[in-house]
This record gives C-alpha cells, sequence and structure tokens, in this order.
C-alpha cells in the first residue's frame, strides 16, 4: 500500500511540474499578444513583360524530352577536346546494333570461369603473388 501511494504522489508530481512555466517541462513558446499582421504584397508597376503575337508558338510548348534535357543541363554544352577524341577514336556504331545484340545468330564468346575468378579476386598489395603455370 505504502509503495502505491509513493508511486502515485511521484505520478502527480510529475504531472504538475508540467503545469509550472519554469522547471523540467518549460516549452518555449510564441508570444501571442505580439503578433503582428504583414503588409498586403505589392505588385511592381513596372512590367516587362511583353503580350505574346498572334499565330506564334508558345514559348513552353514543344518536345517534352528537349525541355527535360533543357531543365537539367541547361542545353547543349560544347565537347571538350578529350571528349572529341574519344568519340572519332570510336568510330560510328551501326544503325541497327541494339536490335542485333539480342539475336540468338550473334556469336558471343564466352569467358568462362577464370574470368569471373579474376575479376572476384580479392585486391591485394602484389608481394605474394604466385603464378602457376598448367603443366
Amino acid at each position: 500500500m505504502r509503495k502505491s501511494l509513493v508511486g502515485l504522489s511521484l505520478l502527480s508530481l510529475a504531472g504538475l511540474s508540467a503545469c509550472g512555466s519554469s522547471g523540467l517541462f518549460d516549452r518555449d513558446r510564441p508570444d501571442e499578444f505580439a503578433v503582428s499582421r504583414q503588409p498586403p504584397l505589392v505588385i511592381p508597376p513596372d512590367f516587362t513583360l511583353t503580350p505574346p503575337k498572334p499565330g506564334q508558338p508558345r514559348p513552353q510548348t514543344g518536345n517534352t524530352q528537349q525541355q527535360t534535357l533543357q531543365a537539367m543541363f541547361g542545353g547543349s554544352q560544347p565537347r571538350s577536346v578529350t571528349e572529341n577524341a574519344i568519340v572519332g577514336q570510336a568510330g560510328d556504331a551501326d544503325a541497327g546494333i541494339r536490335s542485333s545484340v539480342g539475336d540468338p545468330e550473334t556469336n558471343t564468346v564466352d569467358k568462362g570461369s577464370v574470368t569471373r575468378d579474376i575479376i572476384a579476386a580479392p585486391e591485394g598489395d602484389g608481394q605474394n603473388a604466385q603464378a602457376a603455370t598448367p603443366e
């Protein structure tokens, strides 16, 4: 009985401490009497907008892909010297390359498990490297 009385008094003490303005549970609240009205927005008198001319296309119309590229990258950028050199060395791809890659008649080379093992090998400093040749 005594333990429940002590627990109840501690619970009521914690509940009442939240009512005070200073203490453990103090919160910062805005002063509701210090609120003031903001002045209304004013439209500036000098508009530099020009009205559209009849018959001209709307400026925002166009291909969605072009609008996306324009929004993401800001239009076409000139290629650097290095990029031009790489593109020049790569040459032109066949027009139907994407359809011929998935064709069952296309010859591919299976490099096998050796290539997968080399790629999956852990990286090291090369101090303990060993080479074995098949006999």
